[in-house]
C-alpha cells in the first residue's frame, strides 16, 4: 500500500526519497479500508484526516433542504478525499463522503501532515503541484457551470476524466456536472452515446 504512495510522490519530484523519508511517512500515514457506502466523513463532523485513495471510488456531496445531493468531488486511485476547510480550520464540515467502492486509504491528519511538509522535499513538492492543479481545476469546473451547456460540460468530463464514466453511474455524473440524470440521458443520445 505504501509502495503506491511512494510511486505517487515520484510523480512529483525527481528527487528519491531517502530510507528516513520512508519511514516517516509509514509512521504518519494511516490505511483505513472502507466498505462500499461506508462513510470516510459525515456532515457536521469535523474532518480530522485527509485520504489518498490506493484502491477505490468515492465521492463529496452536500444534501440540501429537498433532500437532493449534491456531488462536490469525485475520486478514484491516486486522487485525495477530504474537506480542507474543516481539516485545516477544525470547523465542522458540511459535506459527508463516502465510498462507492470498497476502497483502502493512506490517511493522514494535520499534526502528521505538518510533520511530513516540514521533513520530507517530495511531499512538499506534491502538495503545492496538487495546490495549483486544484485551484485551476476548480475555476474550471466553475466557468463552466455557469457558462457552458449540458453537453459540453459532459464531453468536457469525458476528454479530462475518462475513467469517471466507467467507473460512476449515470446519477452520480449527473449529479457532478449540475443536472439530473434525464438531462444527461438525452445530451448522451444526442452524443449518440451509450
Amino acid at each position: 500500500m505504501y509502495n503506491a504512495f511512494f510511486d505517487y510522490l515520484k510523480k512529483f519530484s525527481p528527487v528519491p526519497l531517502t530510507g528516513d523519508e520512508k519511514a516517516l511517512i509509514r509512521r504518519n500515514f494511516r490505511p483505513l479500508n472502507l466498505r462500499r457506502k461506508e462513510y470516510f466523513l459525515q456532515a457536521g463532523d469535523i474532518c480530522m484526516n485527509y485520504g489518498f485513495i490506493v484502491k477505490g471510488a468515492m465521492r463529496m456531496y452536500s444534501v440540501d433542504e429537498k433532500k437532493e445531493e449534491h456531488i462536490i468531488r469525485l475520486g478514484l486511485e491516486e486522487w485525495w478525499m477530504g474537506d480542507r476547510e474543516s481539516f485545516f480550520n477544525r470547523v465542522p464540515s458540511r459535506y459527508h463522503i463516502d465510498a462507492l467502492e470498497p476502497c483502502e486509504l493512506l490517511c493522514v491528519n494535520r499534526e502528521d501532515d505538518h510533520e511530513l511538509y516540514l521533513n520530507v522535499p517530495a511531499y512538499v513538492e506534491m502538495k503545492v503541484k496538487l495546490d495549483h492543479g486544484m485551484e485551476i481545476a476548480h475555476n474550471r469546473r466553475l466557468t463552466s457551470a455557469l457558462t457552458d451547456t449540458a453537453g459540453k460540460r459532459y464531453v468536457d468530463l469525458l476528454e479530462r476524466y475518462p475513467a469517471f464514466a466507467e467507473r460512476f453511474p449515470q446519477h452520480i455524473l449527473a449529479s457532478y456536472l449540475g443536472i439530473n440524470k434525464d438531462t444527461l440521458s438525452r445530451v448522451k443520445r444526442k452524443l449518440d452515446l451509450k
